[in-house]
């Protein structure tokens, strides 16, 4: 306890703190998207179940690899290299890594499974059959176990990729935990709002589904060691909802216009 009393009293560790925070709660939009999209495809009794056991999947996951920190780390050892010389880019490096480690391979599959994963949903939206209707909340288009295991598939991915963005932040183990902790509340406290937003707002569900395929393309590139700046996607991300937000209200307004 007096270890803890003596970490905190450090100025650099909270600045630590929030840094983390906020990077581990921008990273956990894409998976609270993604539960909120799947959660919403099932009975209305069972979409709040679904998003509580996806969350507490991911604090567990998230718990469970950062008692495992020395092992986490090891993932980013190279663990075979294809021996290709890449084009040479602007400042004569290779354009991608031919050496791929552990957690190059997990982000490259997570990556291809968000890309297959969304757009299968798009091509649902954009030609439904009469019988699977996406936008019927009525009817469930998949069972509550495929919804867990899909969302555990991408919990994994998100957090292999969040501890270790937290493990390159800082050194404490306590830090870690907290910022961890702190994210899923949020996440927990956003996803009920969120899934209701997206099932009053089918537009939305494209644009959310468009940010998956974007983050999809994003891990695969990352696994290839073509580092996209987070900065620019969550931008873009940021500018698309905006955008869309101001078409919600301007579709509003008309509606209480014409109403009137």
């Amino acid at each position: 306890m007096e270890s803890l009393i003596t970490l905190f009293s450090e100025p650099g560790v909270w600045a630590a703190l929030t840094a983390l925070i906020v990077m581990e709660v921008v990273l956990g939009i894409d998976n609270l998207v993604f539960i909120s999209i799947l959660s919403n495809k099932l009975p209305p009794e069972q979409r709040q179940k679904a998003r509580r056991v996806g969350i507490g999947l991911a604090l567990a996951m998230r718990l469970v690899l950062l008692s495992m920190i020395a092992w986490l780390v090891g993932l980013t050892a190279p663990v075979f290299d294809l021996g290709i010389q890449g084009a040479p880019g602007m400042h004569g490096e290779p354009t991608f890594e031919t050496q791929f480690s552990w957690r190059d391979l997990i982000l490259i599959a997570g990556g291809l499974f968000l890309v297959w994963k969304a757009t299968k949903e798009i091509h649902h939206n954009v030609d439904p059959h009469p019988s699977d209707d996406v936008f019927d909340t009525g009817k469930a288009a998949l069972t509550f176990g495929s919804a867990i295991v899909q969302i555990l598939l991408l919990d994994a991915i998100f957090s292999v990729d969040s501890i270790l963005t937290a493990v390159g932040m800082t050194d404490h183990l306590p830090v870690m935990v907290i910022a961890v902790v702190f994210t899923v509340i949020v996440m927990l406290v956003a996803a009920d709002p969120l899934a209701e937003f997206i099932g009053r707002n089918p537009t939305v569900v494209m644009l959310a589904l468009g940010f998956l395929l974007m983050i999809g393309g994003v891990l695969i590139a990352d696994g290839f060691g073509v580092h996209v700046p987070k900065g620019y996607i969550y931008s873009a991300m940021a500018f698309s909802a905006t955008v869309e937000a101001l078409n919600i209200w301007a579709r509003r307004r008309s509606s209480a216009r014409s109403e009137s």
